[in-house]
């Protein structure tokens, strides 16, 4: 209670200090008063003319895209006071953090695999359970981040049914340097700095991260922690030169490595069986490319992206120091590929790619070492006959090494209904291949509390644990085998501006219609706790809904904004054998057994029908003061059958809806300016914040939701 007192009397404080200024400006404007709302106007042009290229591949302004699209900037990155991707991602509309499998992202009701995570254009590995750990990406030297929702398959391939996150990371623009400290709870410390160099025909841009945490535990009665210590480090360089306006070459490369203490009792109470030691990831990234033209028409960029990543655990047995499990996981990927535009005029944009990739995977448990190969081209035609029209058409082939040919099209357009209004529809087909991970995987994360085994391991792995299995939720023979699943895609949606920009208003009605979806769900739970994910078919699935995004610009000072989705999912098995009346439920306790209704179907696991979310931000360029208060809700979400009906349809299978509330506030100090021609230039800046004020927890399914999380950092700018 003592901090919503806290939070209404800061922002309560802030919204007194914008009326006085408001008053102020009403009364008469003094020259630093203009310069500072001038300030605020041209980050307002800045949004509304941001270059965005994840949508086409190529460059343009994210007004002009068809497709559904959100972009976070630098600048809000940095008034939240985050530092890993999850904790901004989670924080957009429509974007839904999974907990209960490591963290990772679920758009439009579509599991995190099916959403591909860019940096800079080119794919992470590394994905466990189909989730790829967002908690490994710093946000220290992150330009802007772009969120493209629904299928971008045409130009991604496989991973991309639910849509695409590209990180774009700064490029030297300027010679420049800046020094980041953060410390919080739990004894978190995170450490960044960033250097850029910029002279006439190159750029340096290098970044360094060293972020450690002691953990928590929710359960200090048993051995281990909730969350064990961890640390990891990320060091990341690009290189750029000109050779002239037509010729550039570019280098990039990341490496990142964490390592982290294991310890759990596989024993009893009676009989404990202590084990622990130590797990460590590494990722590793590499991409040089060339960018040239010929003539003046046509731009090509040649690429070749190389990542590796390996995650390796070593265990003993406390009692007497021998080894009791080593494991390891290796992960290859490699693609060349040739990109083309060519712009015949204004009105007609060419877009062209041929590329090949090799994926490989060892792993403890394999046979042997498995690969996939596959060839590749997407075509992709940009046409805008008039200033309120656009249409895009394109299409990919992927030749895979294993499941044959997949024609992935996509159709998109975009019409200019009113001077501030804007409509903006796609359709698109696609397709996803079980990968490695779905067939084999064998991944324990003892730190986090949970197991995830790929389709042809888990029956072997369930039969191994004997007693530890404390409840199965699933009957291993109605699995079968895994299947590529296929979708077929719609959105439609409306762009309506109003006030001089100052409220905007976005929709999006969205349908995905999938066959042979692969799910990650809960299969069985140990005596200790920890949940055991694999993968499983649904013969035919659909997730529809709305979403809706409401900005309003208030003064240059202040600003508010909504986002909200409202989601259904069904098994369309289900819903037949529903509307058969041949689907039942028992009661394990009273043993009477239920008809159900298509009103007691809560559709597929860990999809939530409400997500809501309320931000006010405020920046005030004079005094150098910001703020911010965040609101996440996440409604009641089905977690595991309990009555053996593989179904979701009674109260004790769904875990309770909850809220977050999030704040910052801080301060620029800026240097005193010599000229009034000079910029103001930043020297340092100071903010304290939250995560998880009001300490909301749910130990027993969402162990890795921490509670109260407080921070203050400190950066320096040279």
């Amino acid at each position: 209670m003592n901090f919503k007192i806290i939070i209404i009397a800061l922002f309560s404080s802030l919204l007194l200090e914008n009326q006085a200024l408001r008053a102020q400006q009403t009364a008469g404007t003094t020259s630093q008063e203009w310069e500072a709302t001038l300030d605020s106007l041209e980050k307002i042009e800045e949004v509304l003319q941001a270059v965005v290229i994840t949508a086409t591949r190529t460059e343009k302004q994210l007004a002009h895209v068809n497709l559904p699209m959100q972009v976070i900037s630098k600048s809000q990155i940095q008034q939240m006071g985050s530092l890993r991707l999850h904790e901004i991602l989670q924080e957009q509309t429509g974007l839904t953090l999974m907990h209960d499998h490591g963290s990772g992202i679920q758009i439009q009701g579509f599991a995190p695999d099916y959403t591909l995570i860019l940096i800079d254009g080119e794919p992470l590995i590394g994905r466990t359970a189909g989730t790829l750990e967002l908690s490994r990406l710093a946000v220290g030297n992150i330009k802007q981040i772009e969120i493209v929702k629904g299928p971008s398959s045409s130009l991604y391939g496989s991973e991309a049914l639910a849509g695409v996150i590209n990180i774009i990371t700064e490029k030297a623009e300027t010679t420049s340097a800046d020094l980041a400290l953060r410390y919080g709870t739990n004894q978190t410390i995170d450490i960044s700095t960033n250097l850029a160099l910029k002279k006439k025909k190159w750029h340096l841009s290098t970044f360094l991260n060293r972020y450690a945490s002691q953990g928590y535990d929710f359960t200090p009665e048993s051995y281990g922690q909730t969350v064990e210590p961890f640390e990891n480090y990320t060091a990341q360089a690009q290189f750029g030169y000109d050779f002239n306006d037509k010729v550039k070459f570019n280098i990039s490369t990341r490496f990142f490595t964490e390592n982290q203490s294991s310890r759990f009792d596989l024993g009893t109470n009676e009989s404990p069986f202590l084990v622990s030691g130590t797990g460590k990831v590494e990722d590793f990234n590499f991409l040089p490319s060339f960018q040239f033209r010929l003539g003046n028409k046509s731009k090509w960029q040649l690429r070749y992206y190389l990542s590796s990543y390996k995650a390796t655990s070593n265990l003993v047995q406390n009692a007497d120091n021998q080894l009791f499990e080593e494991t390891f996981f290796t992960q290859t990927f490699a693609r060349p590929e040739l990109q083309g535009d060519y712009f015949f005029n204004d009105k007609h944009t060419l877009t062209l790619g041929l590329g090949r990739l090799d994926e490989s995977v060892e792993a403890t448990r394999y046979a042997e070492k498995q690969r996939f190969y596959a060839h590749y081209g997407y075509l992709q035609y940009d046409f805008t006959p008039n200033e309120k029209f656009n249409i895009l058409i394109g299409s990919r082939i992927d030749a895979h090494s294993v499941y044959g040919n997949q024609l992935s099209p996509k159709l998109s357009f975009g019409y200019q209904i009113l001077p501030r209004l804007w409509l903006k529809t796609s359709l698109g087909r696609g397709f996803k291949a079980p990968d490695f991970r779905q067939l084999y995987l064998n991944f324990n994360n003892a730190v986090a509390g949970y197991s995830v085994y790929g389709s042809e391991e888990i029956a072997n792995y369930i039969q191994e644990m004997g007693n530890q299995i404390a409840d199965v939720f699933i009957n291993f023979e109605q699995m079968g085998v895994l299947k590529a699943e296929r979708s077929m895609a719609y959105n439609v949606g409306f762009q309506l501006d109003m006030l001089k920009d100052k409220i905007k208003i976005e929709t999006n009605f969205f349908r995905n219609d999938i066959q042979d979806l692969i799910e990650t769900q809960v299969v069985a739970r140990t005596q200790n706790g920890q949940n055991i994910f694999s993968y499983l078919n649904k013969n035919s699935v659909l997730t529809q809904g709305v979403e809706l995004n409401l900005s309003y610009k208030a003064t240059p000072t202040l600003s508010f904004s909504a986002g909200y989705q409202y989601l259904q999912t069904a098994d369309k098995d289900v819903l037949a054998q529903i509307r058969k009346g041949e689907l039942f439920a028992r009661d394990p306790e009273t043993l009477q057994t239920r008809r159900l209704t298509r009103a007691s179907y809560g559709g597929l696991f860990n999809r939530s029908k409400h997500l809501l979310n309320l931000k006010v931000f405020y920046q005030n360029p004079k005094n150098g003061l910001f703020a911010n208060l965040r609101c996440l809700y996440r409604g009641r979400y089905g977690f595991a059958d309990r009555n053996g009906n593989l179904v979701l349809d009674a109260a004790n299978e769904y875990i309770a809806g909850y809220t977050t509330w999030q704040a910052a506030l801080g301060k620029n100090f800026f240097r005193k300016k010599k000229a009034n021609i000079e910029p103001k230039k930043q020297w340092g800046q100071l903010q304290i914040g939250g995560e998880n004020l009001l300490n909301f927890t749910n130990q027993t399914y969402i162990p890795s939701l921490a509670g109260r999380l407080l921070y203050i950092r400190t950066t320096f700018f040279f």
